[in-house]
C-alpha cells in the first residue's frame, strides 16, 4: 500500500468516477483502475462497488476512506514542515436543498478561507440526491428539513444509509412572494389566501414523493402548481406570475435582492432544518468550519441553535 494509492482513492471519491479522476490526475484510466484493484487485493476488501451505473463506496470502502484521509493529511503536514511543499488544495463538497442561508454561509466560509487554492462544491439538489451524495461521500454534508409529515420516512432512509441528522434550528413556514404581490404587505397569510396564485415547487425527479418535497404542506391540493429545477427560475416566476413558494422564511437581500419578500404562513407545521453526515467518517476541518458558518448565519437571522435531536425521534 502506497501513499499514491491512497491519494487515488480520495480523488475517485472526490470526482465521482474513475474516468473523471483519471482525467484530473492526467493518468490513463486503465492504470488508475489497476492501482485500485491492486490495493483492494492487497487489503482483501472491496473499496468500490461496481455496476453499469458506475461506482460507489462499499461499507468497507467508507471505513477505509476515513483512515486514508487521515494518513494523507498527516503526510502532507510532514511534507509542508520538512520539505517546504505548499499545502494541497482545500476540498469540500456540500449538498443542500434550496436555502439562501446555506449559500450565505458558503460565501462567508470562502471569503475567510486562508488558502491560495481550493476546490469546493455547493450542490443545490433534490432531497433524495442529498442523501445519496452523503451516503457515497460525494458530499460531506447535506442540508435539509424534517417535519412531522416526512420525518419517519427520511429518518428510515438515513438509518439505512448510515447517516445522522444534526438539527440546526426550527423555522415557522413562510411564503416567498414578489415585493409587488397583492399579499406582500400582510404580516401573515392563510393558505386559502393563496388559492388563486401559482404554487411553485422544486421538482424531485424520479423520487417525486410528497415525503421528498422541499415545500411543507406538500399534500395540499393546489389549483395552480409549477415545478422548477433551480432557484433563479423560481424567483423569476414568483415575480413574473405573482406566484409563491413555501420555505423557511430566511432570505438574504444581498444575495437575492429586494424583489422577493417573506411572509409568515399560518400553520401548526414546523420545519426542523439541519445537516446530515455520514457516520462512517469524520467531517474535514473545512466542512466543520462550514458548519460553524451555518450557525453564525442562522443566529444572524434571530434563530436559536441547538435543538435537541431526540425532539424528532
Amino acid at each position: 500500500m502506497t501513499l499514491q494509492q491512497l491519494k487515488y482513492i480520495l480523488s475517485i471519491v472526490q470526482y465521482g468516477s474513475i474516468s473523471e479522476a483519471a482525467k484530473r490526475l492526467f493518468i490513463a484510466q486503465p492504470s488508475l483502475s489497476n492501482a485500485v484493484r491492486d490495493l483492494e487485493q492487497e487489503l482483501g476488501i472491496e473499496i468500490f462497488l461496481r455496476s453499469a451505473r458506475g461506482i460507489a463506496l462499499s461499507s468497507e470502502g467508507a471505513e477505509f476512506l476515513a483512515y486514508a484521509r487521515q494518513v494523507v493529511e498527516q503526510a502532507e503536514l510532514l511534507e509542508q514542515r520538512y520539505l517546504n511543499k505548499k499545502p494541497s488544495k482545500k476540498l469540500c463538497a456540500i449538498s443542500t436543498q434550496h436555502y439562501a442561508f446555506a449559500v450565505q454561509a458558503f460565501v462567508s466560509l470562502l471569503k475567510e478561507l486562508d488558502a491560495n487554492e481550493y476546490e469546493c462544491t455547493l450542490r443545490e439538489t433534490r432531497t433524495y440526491d442529498i442523501l445519496e451524495d452523503v451516503r457515497h461521500l460525494r458530499s460531506e454534508l447535506g442540508i435539509l428539513y424534517l417535519s412531522e409529515f416526512n420525518r419517519k420516512v427520511l429518518r428510515k432512509l438515513m438509518k439505512d444509509r448510515g447517516l445522522r441528522f444534526h438539527p440546526l434550528f426550527t423555522a415557522d413556514p413562510h411564503v416567498f412572494i414578489s415585493a409587488d404581490h397583492p399579499l406582500a404587505s400582510k404580516r401573515m397569510v392563510e393558505i386559502e389566501d393563496l388559492d388563486d396564485y401559482p404554487c411553485l415547487a422544486f421538482e424531485q425527479g424520479e423520487y417525486n414523493s410528497f415525503y421528498f418535497s422541499e415545500e411543507i404542506l406538500s399534500t395540499n391540493l393546489f389549483k395552480k402548481k409549477i415545478a422548477v429545477s433551480d432557484r433563479a427560475t423560481l424567483f423569476n416566476l414568483l415575480i413574473g406570475l405573482n406566484g409563491y413558494t413555501i420555505s423557511s422564511g430566511v432570505l438574504n437581500s444581498d444575495l437575492n435582492g429586494d424583489r422577493i419578500v417573506s411572509v409568515r404562513l399560518r400553520t401548526e407545521e414546523k420545519m426542523r432544518i439541519g445537516y446530515v453526515t455520514n457516520e462512517s467518517v469524520q467531517v474535514s476541518g473545512l466542512a466543520a468550519s462550514y458548519i460553524e458558518k451555518l450557525k453564525e448565519t442562522i443566529r444572524s437571522f434571530g434563530y436559536a441553535i441547538g435543538e435537541e435531536e431526540d425532539a424528532l425521534a
